[in-house]
């Protein structure tokens, strides 16, 4: 919890008289090297767990907080306590907060509901999982649907010797390709919905890049699945979880602040308001406060309402969810400059990736924003990556929805599919892994992770750009 008193420390330190107010960050004047931080902080997610296990499961909170640190301090020597309170507290007031709430709310929420029952991970039961954790990704959130099945399922295969591809799946399908189709699914989609995307233009525009995709993961899914499944050694001669009679659900009143939850999101985006805070230089809408307090109320309401057996049955805990916020919590902050140099387009360290994405006529190109976009959706996050490209090309949401419709459904796909390249490429990768680990299911390490979404995504990925974004 230390890295949290010293968020504390730093959002008190940023409302000291004199440090607000201070101007936005012009990425055009930064150098490259403003990104170490932020490329060490990956690094050290990607190497630590492997080359020192037991000080990253104890001490990643010091480490991200360490490279937060690393930025900030310097940053405030050479630019001033003001920008540097200031970048830290937009950092804070209008990305993670919000970000961090909504993770909360749907992984207590979906924690408190326990799905009763033995199953048995067959190939046939787990890709129906899948399939179905895929459908619900779009309507309950990524996270939501995550948090939902990703224990009933492991607990289903708690009897199989392999079942590490059968979360490495989980990830790729319901963690990510799942949430593409309404702007509830994933915060990119939520955000371009903000900035006035019609709730169904991304489910009528990339509905068949959509199907194609997971489609095409179910079916390598269900290939290996099986392969792995008729091995003579794969059961084991004693099923860990008993029998039971029936399935049915526990602490089912959980599924009415799902909705809830989906509401709050929904409405933050659709009521228009005047009314803003301004909180040392952030303005802060008042939707957007009434859905996060709604979301606090939301999630401190699961845990009164949900029975402690339902919780001990699901094996909950808070590990995931804190190793999640202290992570993110350093990717947050260590990611300003570098999000604020791709903002700067072409004049800016990284123009050349920004004018990569531009044919010679001037019009730009999909295939390359597909790439561009989910390239760096890999590593960065997804939602200030999408909100980048989408201001290149153009920023208008009419023009993009009409003229730029190409455009914008490769930014899109982009975005949401390409999460699914690492671990840190969306908040719920993270969750599912030290979810499963909690379970002792042996996940690839971060490179790993990389070799299976190098091996099955990629391919898929290069098919879908000669298909839909040529």
């Amino acid at each position: 919890m230390r890295i949290f008193r010293w968020l504390g420390a730093c959002a008190l330190l940023s409302l000291w008289p004199g440090l607000s107010f201070a101007a936005s960050l012009d990425g055009s004047q930064l150098s490259v090297l403003w990104g170490v931080p932020f490329a060490g902080l990956l690094l050290s997610i990607a190497l630590l767990p492997l080359l020192a296990p037991f000080f990253w499961h104890h001490h990643f909170g010091k480490v991200s907080a360490a490279w937060a640190l690393a930025f900030l301090l310097p940053f405030a020597l050479i630019y001033g306590p003001g920008m540097a309170a200031f970048s830290f507290l937009h950092a804070l007031l209008e990305e993670y907060i919000p970000f961090i709430l909504l993770l909360t709310a749907l992984f207590t929420v979906a924690g408190g509901i326990h799905i009763r029952g033995n199953l048995h991970g067959s190939p046939g039961l787990n890709t129906a999982i899948l399939g179905i954790g895929a459908v619900l990704a779009s309507f309950m959130g990524t996270t939501g649907a995550s948090m939902l099945l990703i224990r009933p399922l492991i607990r289903a295969n708690d009897n199989r010797a392999h079942k590490a591809h059968v979360v490495v799946f989980f990830i790729f399908i319901v963690s990510n390709a799942g949430g593409s189709l309404t702007p509830l699914g994933d915060p990119p989609l939520f955000l371009g919905f903000l900035k006035g995307v019609d709730f169904f233009w991304t489910a009528s525009h990339i509905f068949p890049e959509t199907l194609f995709l997971i489609g095409s993961l179910l079916a390598i899914f269900y290939a290996l699945d099986a392969w792995f499944y008729h091995r003579r050694e794969e059961l084991m001669p004693l099923d860990p979880t008993p029998d039971t009679r029936s399935i049915g659900f526990d602490g089912a009143a959980n599924f009415w602040l799902l909705a809830a939850v989906a509401g709050l999101v929904l409405l933050s985006g659709i009521w228009k308001s005047a009314v803003v805070f301004n909180i040392a230089g952030t303005d802060i809408g008042l939707p957007g406060l009434v859905r996060d307090a709604g979301l606090v109320a939301i999630t401190l309401l699961s845990l009164n309402i949900t029975a402690a057996k339902v919780h001990a049955d699901n094996q909950f805990s808070w590990g995931p969810m804190l190793e999640v916020a202290k992570l993110f919590a350093g990717i947050f902050l260590t990611i300003v400059p570098v999000i604020a140099m791709l903002k700067a387009g072409t004049s800016g360290p990284f123009g050349a990736v920004v004018s990569s994405v531009t044919r010679p006529d001037g019009t730009p190109d999909p295939a390359m924003y597909f790439w561009a976009t989910g390239a760096l959706s890999s590593f960065l996050d997804n939602a200030p990556t999408y909100l980048v490209f989408f201001n290149t090309a153009g920023g208008d949401a009419q023009a993009m929805m009409t003229t730029f419709a190409s455009t914008l459904a490769a930014v899109s796909a982009g975005a949401v599919f390409m999460g699914a390249n690492t671990y840190i490429g969306n908040a719920p990768n993270l969750m599912v892994k030290a979810i499963a680990e909690e379970r002792d299911v042996k996940m690839p390490s971060f490179f790993g992770y990389m070799l299976w979404s190098g091996g099955v995504l990629v391919p898929l990925f290069i098919i879908m750009t000669f298909i839909w974004f040529k």
